[in-house]
This record gives C-alpha cells, structure tokens and sequence, in this order.
C-alpha cells in the first residue's frame, strides 16, 4: 500500500468538495482559481464537473496543464435510464456522445457514469441495468476513438429508485463483463460502498478494471443522504482498509477527494476546505 504521509501528489480535488457542481453553493470559485490553488498545495489532479466548463473545455484543460495540475477526469455522463434521464434513447445517446467530448476537451481520462434510476413504468433493477448496457453499447466506440474510459459507479442502494439503479460493485462489473470493452471500468466511492461486506472480493475481481478511487467518509448520524457526506476521518468507514484492498486489486491512480457538504464544508473558505482535506488525506488515508 502507497505511502502518502509525505507525499500527496496522488491526491485529486474533485470540485464537488468546494460546492462548484451545485447552483449558489460555495464560495464560486473559477476554474482557473480553483487549479492555481491545487497547484500550490501539491495537489496532483483535479476533476470537474460538466456545469463548470460553459463551453471552456479546452482552455480549462490547457491551463490546468500549464499548471501542473493534471485533469483526471469529468463528471459525469448524463443518467442512462430513469426519471432523471434525458427523455428518449437517441437523446441519451447524443448527451452522452457530448459528455464523451468534453472530456477529451478537457484532456481528462476518466468521464465518470452514473447510471440513474428505475425506468418509469418498470419495477425492479433488472430491465433498467438492461437499458444501461443497451446505452452503453451505442457510445464505447466513440468513446475509444476520443481516447476517454468510461467509469461505472455504483451508488448507495438508497439513490436505487431516482439516481442509480446499479447499488453494487458486483453489478457494475457484471455490466463490464457483459460489455467486454477495454473502455469500460468502474469507478469505486466510499461513500456508496464501505458498507458492502462482498466488497474484497469484488475488488480482487474488478482488478485493473477499477479506474477510479474516491474519497470521503459517512457521517453518524447522516442529515441528508446527498449533500451531509463527511470529510476523511469524521464518519465510520474503514478508508485505509479500502485503499488497501483497491491497490491490491492493482490500481495505482489518483485518490479523489468528493465531499457533498451543504450545511458544513461548502460553507467554509475554500483555501482551508483543501488544507484540511491534504491534511486528511496524509494523516488518514
């Protein structure tokens, strides 16, 4: 396991942590702002999320490089399926093919998918996973050509009926399995899985298909189930036995710090939110 206490160069911000992805939350820092100030923390990578770019991918990207930040990845792909999706499957398709986009824009790998929920009219997860993998299937070319990964995450089984369908790393991988595509991975978030007692398993089995490893902690007691997430070391997860058993799986990437906080961190000065998140990271993580 990676030794971080005097080096955090795997760190990444996700701009969720600063309120950047959630209209009139945190302090509205610019992009540009916001990677000056990874940069002088030794913060090595920085994720976006797609509201943030106003059509500025390119220049976005290009500063974030001039500054030696490097831009993991984008969040997130529109839902597939469910209430929340866009409404038709050719309209999916064409906001996921424009998602695809602004990630090679941006210069980033990694364009993270979360699924969302329940297709109207259906009970169950079993025809919804089924159109997910149908809608996967239309973009893993376009997304190979573009030369950007496509990192299923599974969500906490509460988000089940509106934001994602797929609650387990089991079930994401059985969609990567069925897919067969070197462009399919998953993504693995703290938040949505350190309750899961099959997760070892499913991480040795994930393997380096993991493409993504997030960071943060659950709060006892949780307010609200989207926006009370906690900061590193403040809530009940196992987050050094999680890197553990995701590095043993093989991966080696960036660590991504994303923290929904409403009522707490999006609420403090941005420049202590990171200070204290590299602090965390070091003596926790």
């Amino acid at each position: 396991m990676r030794d971080f206490t005097h080096d955090h160069s795997a760190l990444a911000l996700n701009t969720a942590t600063l309120g950047h992805n959630m209209p009139g939350a945190g302090a509205g820092w610019s992009a540009e702002r916001t990677i000056d100030a990874c940069a002088e923390r030794g913060i090595g990578g920085i994720v976006f999320w797609r509201p943030e770019l106003q059509g500025r991918a390119s220049a976005i990207g290009q500063y974030a490089r001039q500054a030696g930040v490097e831009v993991v990845g984008l969040c997130r792909s529109p839902f597939l399926v469910g209430p929340l999706a866009p409404h038709g499957r050719q309209a999916v398709v064409d906001d996921f093919r424009r998602s695809i986009d602004e990630t090679a824009d941006l210069g980033g790998k990694i364009l993270t998918i979360v699924v969302g929920g329940v297709e109207p009219g259906t009970k169950g997860v079993r025809e919804s996973l089924d159109i997910v993998i149908d809608r996967l299937s239309a973009v893993l070319d376009y997304a190979s050509e573009r030369g950007v990964k496509l990192a299923l995450e599974p969500l906490h089984p509460m988000y089940g009926g509106d934001r994602s369908c797929l609650p387990t790393l089991r079930d994401a991988l059985d969609i990567c399995d069925a897919l067969n595509s070197d462009t399919l991975g998953v993504a693995v978030d703290v938040y949505h899985v350190w309750w899961d007692t099959d997760l070892p398993r499913q991480l040795e089995r994930a393997g380096t298909r993991i493409m993504g490893f997030h960071l943060c902690d659950w709060l006892v007691p949780t307010t609200d189930f989207l926006l009370d997430r906690g900061m590193m070391g403040d809530g009940v997860a196992d987050l050094r036995g999680l890197r553990s058993g995701v590095e043993r799986a093989g991966y080696d990437g960036f660590c991504e710090v994303e923290i929904f906080s409403a009522n707490n961190w999006w609420k403090r000065d941005p420049a202590k939110v990171l200070d204290v998140m590299v602090q965390r990271f070091r003596d926790i993580c």
